[in-house]
């Protein structure tokens, strides 16, 4: 339950009409390859954007490098194709300087927890108002192939011969650990944390609904299976190993949520973790403007260096 301290994000919606999904598409078709979960990640995310009425002249959508950085170009609203692992600074400063729009960040899991991954705790203490969109295919997809930090291959310390053509710079096995994000994110205090499957698009959207919602940094870690470049973490691989989080669980218990992410049977979908009390960096900076009179004390400060 939301607090009454913190209360939902204000949100730039459209106010002519109700806009339907197909509203909110461009004009350019996506160009993944047949069968990539990004595919189902859009759809659900056009559907989320329709749920919540989003004023498109009035969203950002901010990406990195990656199969799925090529998000923006597809959404019929404003985009920034940003450098390799800069989403999250990219989308802060816009949302601090035009607190006014509605942020949307997109990437993969090479993309944000790789080279992006230290911006992660320093977006999670900030507690910018901004969604984080995560399509995980545990590979990089874009560079043919190459591990990911969440790459689950098989090491190479228990025999395991891998396919070069598959994994073409772990040809005899990956000798590195994959990290957990969602353990990760619980444990930097991220306002909201949540998982998806491409392959279940309506509770996805519904999830991106409620990350849009949130007031503060929302994480959405979504398994996106790659086709071309995977073939261990399929769509069934997936299938098999998924579970809805039950309902009795507390997503405002860190604890709880923690243990959840940590889980070795399986992989929960849903919300993990939601922080109800933790203000966001807009709403401090907002004070700060607040306590300097407005731009008019700003304007006094360029003037000296003029």
């Amino acid at each position: 339950m939301q607090s009454a301290t913190i209360q939902p994000a204000q949100l730039a919606t459209n106010t002519t009409r109700p806009l339907a999904p197909r509203d909110y598409k461009s004009d350019l078709p996506p160009i993944w390859c047949p069968g990539c979960g990004d595919f189902g990640v859009l759809s659900a995310l056009f559907k989320a954007l329709s749920v919540c009425n989003l004023d498109p002249t009035r969203t950002g959508i901010v990406s990195g490098i990656g199969c799925s950085s090529r998000l923006p170009g597809f959404v019929a609203a404003y985009g920034f194709h940003g450098v390799h692992g800069r989403v999250l600074p990219v989308a802060t400063g816009i949302k601090s300087a035009r607190p006014d729009l509605n942020v949307i960040g997109v990437g993969g899991d090479g993309d944000g927890y790789s080279i992006g991954g230290g911006h992660l705790p320093h977006a999670a203490r900030r507690n910018p108002d901004i969604t984080y969109l995560i399509m995980n295919n545990n590979t990089y997809g874009l560079t043919k192939g190459q591990v990911s930090p969440t790459s689950m291959v098989p090491l190479a310390s228990v025999g395991a011969k891998m396919d070069p053509k598959r994994w073409k710079t772990t040809p005899y096995g990956n000798t590195e650990d994959f990290i957990n994000p969602i353990a990760m994110a619980i444990a930097y205090d991220c306002s909201f944390v949540a998982r998806g499957f491409s392959y279940k698009p309506n509770q996805l959207a519904d999830l991106l609904v409620e990350a849009i919602q949130h007031r503060g940094f929302a994480l959405v870690d979504v398994f996106s299976p790659c086709p071309t470049f995977n073939q261990d973490q399929t769509d069934e691989f997936y299938k098999h190993r998924t579970y809805d989080i039950p309902a009795e669980h507390d997503p405002t218990d860190r604890a709880a949520a923690f243990a959840l992410a940590c889980d070795t049977k399986g992989y929960p979908l849903g919300v993990l973790y939601k922080h109800t009390t933790k203000p966001s960096i807009i709403e401090e900076q907002a004070a700060v403007r607040e306590r300097l009179h407005g731009l008019g004390a700003m304007e006094e400060l360029i003037k000296r260096f003029e």
